[in-house]
């Protein structure tokens, strides 16, 4: 059975993973073995540099849900064996589904579970995403404010109004920028020697490069830098702990507002009878990222304008940090144009989407 087993992961052939599934159907006392591998092969992931997200990601877009259900499992039984190495890494397996595959046969589950492995196996290696040191005092899991700034994104993605909903968020950014503000002023006068750290951040498609870009201005409004790996369905977002704590809150709820605007208006363009297309949605994508990337730097310029005279050098030498980790981490990068976003009316009504809210002349923060 072992050398169908190697054959099955190693010989890409359906013949071998027909071959294998059927052996190890056949045999009930090798579902020990093969769960045993499985860990295995999860474990050389985090060897490679994968975290339990980014494994999850790749099943889910390269296989099927019991293929996503089968690798949580296994993932779940891997870290009982050892503590999580960082916070970010224990809420990703907080967000894992402990429950099995069900509804399938033996054969099913062990062809399953072959073609998963061969998907572990064939992963390549990424950089890695050390934890951060902070020596500062401990916190709270989570602060007050961002408390404050998960509420507002709340309420900004369940409004029926896209004014509302971009005001919510432009008062979002806002408040990160002070949280952002208040925690680079607390590093440096307690000397607590904080260096960046990295994320990553899934880019799903459709119009996954509308996407990337819309991250990207995220990550550059709150002073992160954000690298695509188009391939792999991610971008790792480079910055200082609670800037990329804002990143990730303040991406996922425009991701969300900006298709419910997207929905509207192709809604609203149907009822005057013109269909929508592809570039359609792909335009008015690329157009709401340009514009709210504006929007959300002005917000973040205007708390930096607010602040006190010793910020700006501190917010330099962090600027400084972030681009030496990200060279570091990527010393390769190249960039990308944005293709098929050609559709004038997606692009003015993504514009007009991103412009409704109105960022400047707002009170600063106390």
């Amino acid at each position: 059975m072992d050398r169908a087993f190697e054959a099955a992961l190693y010989d890409d052939t359906d013949a071998a993973l027909d071959t294998g599934a059927s052996l190890l159907a056949a045999d009930p006392a090798a579902d020990a073995e093969l769960a045993r591998r499985g860990k295995q092969f999860v474990a050389a992931a985090w060897r490679r540099g994968w975290q339990p997200a980014d494994v999850v990601r790749i099943v889910r877009r390269e296989l099927d849900d019991p293929h996503v259900s089968l690798v949580s499992v296994l993932i779940i039984e891997e870290a009982g064996e050892r503590p999580p190495p960082g916070p970010r890494w224990a809420a990703q397996l907080q967000e894992l589904d402990a429950e099995p595959p069900r509804g399938l046969d033996r054969f099913s589950y062990a062809t399953a579970a072959l073609e998963l492995y061969r998907l572990l196996l064939r992963l390549p290696g990424l950089e890695a995403l050390d934890v951060p040191r902070q020596s500062a005092a401990p916190q709270q899991p989570e602060s007050r404010m961002l408390t404050r700034i998960r509420a507002l994104l709340a309420k900004a993605e369940a409004t029926g109004y896209p004014e509302e909903a971009e005001a919510l968020s432009a008062k979002a950014q806002e408040l990160m920028a002070r949280h952002s503000i208040d925690e680079a002023l607390l590093a440096a006068r307690t000397h607590a020697g904080d260096t960046p750290g990295a994320c990553r951040i899934g880019v799903d498609p459709p119009y996954e490069t509308a996407k990337a870009v819309l991250l990207d201005a995220v990550a550059d409004a709150n002073r992160c830098r954000a690298v695509w790996h188009e391939a792999l369905g991610f971008s790792t977002v480079i910055g200082f702990e609670p800037d990329l704590e804002s990143v990730e809150l303040l991406y996922t709820s425009l991701l969300v507002q900006a298709t419910a605007a997207m929905t509207k208006a192709e809604a609203a363009q149907r009822k005057g009878g013109r269909k929508r297309t592809k570039t359609f949605r792909q335009s008015f994508l690329a157009a709401y990222a340009h514009r709210i990337g504006d929007r959300l730097r002005a917000a973040t310029e205007e708390q930096v304008a607010g602040s006190e005279g010793e910020l700006l050098p501190v917010l330099a030498a962090r600027d400084v940090a972030v681009a030496d980790r990200m060279e570091r981490m990527f010393p390769d990068t190249v960039t990308t144009r944005l293709r098929g976003a050609g559709d004038a009316a997606g692009w003015e009504q993504g514009a007009a989407a991103a412009d409704r809210a109105r960022v400047a002349g707002r009170p600063r923060l106390p």
